[in-house]
């Protein structure tokens, strides 16, 4: 395994990328963990690794940014662990759920693609069938029964002697 590329970040807030002799955003961070490449952040005065807080101000601005991934709760229960005995298992734990949720949506990813390349058109028609179901469905719910209704020709008539509650008589 080669050296990880050697990121600078400088008194002024600026990172250096050492790899490619350029200054750097966040975003060109970002981009780096999403292609999988390693690297390390070293404060250019102390040298000290400050790679964790660089990513830890990367994933506050997502959590700003849109849908977040760290909800109350779980921040809550993460602050709980610290100081906690189980701090350190806590962690592991983390990491190895976070490992096997990435192997499950590479393998899903694959699949879905070995789907796709097989019967391109078949698949999509049978997704196009569920999500027309599951539409259906929502329908349903949110306007109650909306497909019931929609059965019933509109000339139809009450049942002699049945009042429905809230109608008025037809002129």
């Amino acid at each position: 395994m080669s050296e990880p590329r050697v990121i600078k970040k400088y008194p002024n807030r600026r990172l250096y990328d050492t790899a490619t002799s350029k200054y750097i955003t966040l975003e060109d961070v970002r981009r780096l963990v999403l292609e999988g490449v390693q690297f390390v952040i070293r404060d250019a005065k102390t040298d000290e690794d400050i790679t964790r807080s660089v990513l830890l101000q990367i994933i506050a601005e997502q959590e700003e940014a849109g849908q977040p991934i760290f909800t109350i709760p779980i921040l809550t229960q993460i602050i709980r662990f610290y100081g906690d005995a189980v701090q350190g298992l806590a962690s592991e734990f983390l990491q190895r759920s976070l490992a096997a949720f990435g192997e499950q949506q590479r393998l899903f990813r694959r699949h879905l693609d070995d789907v796709m390349a097989q019967d391109a058109l078949g698949a999509m028609t049978d997704l196009a069938r569920q999500n027309l179901a599951l539409w259906n469905d929502v329908q349903g719910t949110w306007f109650g029964g909306a497909k019931e209704k929609r059965e019933d020709p509109p000339e139809a008539a009450p049942e002699a002697g049945s009042k429905r509650k809230g109608s008025r008589p037809q002129r």
